[in-house]
């Protein structure tokens, strides 16, 4: 965490300004100083990745002028006070308006290290949220994590596209782990309602009293979730569980909306059994109500080889979080992932590809051994099956991918490719047509 972390000292004693970086790039954290507010002000920005150290008394801008300015551009960032003697009314008034804390001169260094780590995680937390709701609303980045070129796919964010733009309520359903609730997340990303409130609950995971009070009131933290989402989309995750009591009152709360709808319901059913689905589970008029519109997820093994282009992203994420070599799929690997059935769809092959980096970074066990562990602790688990290919769909599939991986490993380098494959070149031109691989996608 420190190591990563920046540090704004601010003060008009060069002395003290240089004895609190030296202190705390010893304890890991990386210090940058300024002599002036003004100077401070050009540098630390609204997301500044770290946190700020400023004495309050300074010729020109002092230090409660520039925390005013800081909180103004962010009110999220710490900034932390340092005082003199006699000055710690003033302090006080400091964290009144916000700063996350003051130390009082002459300082206590490790009191200063502890303040600046905990700020220091504070201020990581809060840039990590902060990125992840800007992605979550970023309809483009949402779309290209849904990875794939199978038709399947490509209908999937054809349909997405399309819905997110009708702006009617959404039934979502597909067997457990294919991804419903990003798909939740990209419908209100690409429509209109984009930037507006996103509000998510599993009406599985609490009591039908608790849940009635947080989706339609009262509520001691703040406005129930339909309040909370007007204007913007509530996401009901577990549909199916929704008590026959709640059922009437979310069919009433859709009636009284009218058309358009000022809040848009994109209902999510887990079951993947047929016989127990949401048309079963749900009274009819309310289900006809949600599934106006509606998407099926497909199953992982009704997806061909991006089975395969799947493993290998997984892979390559949890390489880089490990610091680890990814492994790379034999023609026998690969044709078992394309034959698994995959019960517990994109889910099970992430906790397949992390397993495997850690078996990798070991240097034991085989991505066959891990296939056949999941067989066995799925063994009491409805198992579905896979119909057989021929075996040029096997060979096609490793093929593209072993193209498309090295090509990825040579930052499109024909040269290299032909060379680690042996390969001439017309023959590699040919075969990455015939797979639709470009080269000016790994450059």
């Amino acid at each position: 965490m420190a190591e990563q972390t920046r540090i704004a000292i601010v003060d008009d004693e060069q002395d003290m300004r240089q004895s609190i970086s030296q202190w705390l790039a010893l304890s890991g954290f990386r210090t940058e100083t300024f002599g002036s507010g003004d100077e401070a002000l050009k540098a630390v920005g609204p997301d500044y990745p770290g946190v700020v150290i400023s004495d309050i008394r300074m010729p020109g801008m002092d230090g409660m002028t520039l925390l005013k300015r800081l909180l103004s551009q962010d009110s999220s960032l710490p900034v932390i006070m340092i005082t003199g003697h006699g000055d710690v009314p003033m302090a006080v008034e400091a964290m009144q308006l916000g700063a996350y804390d003051f130390m009082e001169k002459p300082f206590n260094p490790d009191r200063l290290t502890d303040l600046a780590r905990r700020a220091s995680q504070a201020r990581k937390l809060t840039l990590d949220n902060r990125a992840l709701r800007r992605e979550l609303s970023d309809g483009t980045v949402l779309m290209r994590k849904l990875i794939g070129t199978s038709p399947a796919m490509e209908r999937l964010r054809e349909d997405i596209l399309d819905l997110g733009q009708a702006d009617t309520h959404v039934l979502i359903d597909g067997e457990t782990g294919t991804g419903k609730t990003l798909v939740a997340h990209a419908l209100h990303a690409v429509g209109p309602r984009a930037g507006k409130t996103f509000a998510l609950t599993s009406c599985a995971a609490l009591a039908e009293e608790e849940l009635g009070a947080k989706l339609f009131g009262p509520t001691e933290d703040g406005l129930p979730l339909v309040e909370e989402a007007r204007g913007g989309t509530l996401v009901l995750e577990d549909v199916e569980s929704l008590p026959p009591s709640l059922q009437a009152r979310l069919l009433t709360f859709i009636n009284d909306q009218g058309v358009p709808a000022e809040t848009r319901i994109v209902a999510i059913c887990n079951a993947s059994d047929p016989e127990k689905g949401c048309e079963q589970a749900l009274r009819s008029d309310l289900y006809y109500r949600l599934a106006a519109m509606k998407l099926t997820l497909p199953p992982l093994r009704n997806r061909g080889e991006d089975v395969l282009t799947l493993f290998t992203h997984f892979a390559e994420t949890f390489g880089d979080e490990y610091g680890a070599t990814p492994p790379q799929l034999s023609a026998q690997e690969a044709a078992q992932l394309l034959q698994a059935p995959w019960p517990g769809n994109v889910r099970q092959l992430i906790n397949l590809a992390e397993r495997a980096v850690l078996q990798q970074r070991r240097g034991t066990g085989s991505i066959s051994s891990l296939l056949m562990a999941d067989t066995e602790a799925q063994a009491d688990v409805p198992q579905v099956t896979t119909e057989g290919k021929p075996l040029k769909e096997y060979v096609e599939a490793f093929e593209r991918m072993l193209i498309d991986n090295t090509m990825r490993r040579h930052r499109g380098s024909i040269q290299s490719v032909m060379d680690e494959l042996s390969l001439p070149r017309r023959t590699l031109n040919e075969k990455m047509a015939k797979y639709g691989l470009s080269r000016a996608n790994y450059l």
